[in-house]
């Protein structure tokens, strides 16, 4: 296990420092050689399969090292949001890349608004599909990608380079500091002192060194989509969009959308199926709204501007989550179904 506080900063001869025969002369975690994983190419198949899983078993444990800092960012987010701005991360390679499809995944999930969650990958949409490695050492492009957005005040940016090198992303995060906008740095290496004195918030999942040198798609990249995972879910918590533990704000687009919604409504009402259509239908497909229709007994319109007043929060309208289908069943199935 890995620790900020074991951060061999500059000795030569601290742990981690590449000073032996083999060594890399790089003391960021991952581009260290795992000492674990040094024969994995006379393994068989299985041992692989075995090691990388062991290995894959420290990035729990080092995400929640960093739950200070994570419930930190959230916060900042939500504020952020609160004031009508919006999250965006910027990253190349596969840190960008998880950071556009966290922010695709938010409004078939959350029902918001697609400029609200934004992902900025170095390379553009082609590096996507396609590895455009070349495109990370211009902090000039990432500066001007936060020109393009006109990241303010109002906004949160997330840098990500899991090696906390990356010019691109430092790029985009001093533009974006002097455009007003509150910054956050994750990285999978020990932070230099200069990231925490620049930035709002500063997190580090020290996960060591690949299973493959440098391979940082593997642990890293794991770490990353676990965070991110954690700052957009529970920024989306604070903000209203879940009722219980259920992901009520979503809007109906796609047949497994209207399956859940309807079961959603089924467990909350306590309506059947056919019943759940209906007012899924007079909700126009919002799952929220028709929560506060059945349950209140109001039409549309009225559940609409109740949610508005409550900023959007269903518990603030309805204190009481139990329903006749709320003990774990997903409220009645129409007879003969």
């Amino acid at each position: 296990m890995y620790r900020r506080d074991q951060d061999p900063g500059n000795s030569r001869d601290a742990p981690g420092r590449a000073s032996g025969p083999g060594q890399s002369g790089d003391r960021r975690l991952t581009e260290q050689r795992n000492p674990r994983s040094m024969r994995i190419d006379q393994l068989s198949t299985l041992e692989i399969v075995d090691l990388i899983n062991a290995e894959d078993r420290m990035v729990a444990e080092a995400v929640a090292e960093e739950r200070a800092e994570i419930a930190h960012c959230i916060d900042l987010v939500v504020e952020c949001f609160r004031a009508g701005g919006r999250l965006i991360y910027v990253g190349a390679g596969t840190s960008g890349r998880l950071g556009v499809l966290d922010a695709a995944e938010m409004p078939p999930t959350y029902g918001t608004d697609p400029e609200m969650v934004q992902g900025v990958i170095a390379g553009g949409y082609e590096a996507l599909v396609r590895a455009q490695e070349g495109a990370e050492d211009h902090p000039e492009d990432g500066a001007a990608a936060m020109d393009e957005r006109e990241v303010g005040e109002r906004d949160f940016v997330l840098g990500i380079a899991t090696s906390g090198t990356t010019p691109y992303v430092h790029g985009a995060l001093a533009r974006a500091r002097e455009r007003g906008a509150r910054t956050g740095f994750l990285l999978c290496t020990y932070p230099a002192p200069e990231l925490d004195e620049t930035h709002d918030v500063v997190i580090a999942p020290l996960v060591g060194p690949e299973v493959i040198t440098g391979s940082t798609r593997m642990k890293a990249g794991t770490a990353t989509k676990m965070v991110l995972n954690t700052i957009t879910t529970a920024a989306m918590v604070r903000l209203g969009k879940v009722y219980g533990n259920l992901m009520v704000d979503l809007q109906v687009t796609c047949e497994k959308l209207r399956d859940r919604g309807e079961r959603i409504l089924m467990n909350t009402v306590g309506i059947t199926r056919t019943e759940a259509e209906r007012l899924l239908e007079a909700a126009d497909g919002h799952v929220k709204t028709a929560i506060v229709m059945g349950r209140l007994g109001v039409g549309r319109a009225e559940a609409a501007g109740r949610l508005a007043e409550a900023g959007g929060v269903i518990s603030r309208l309805i204190d009481d989550l139990s329903s006749p289908g709320s003990d774990g069943e997903a409220g009645r199935e129409d007879s003969g179904s």
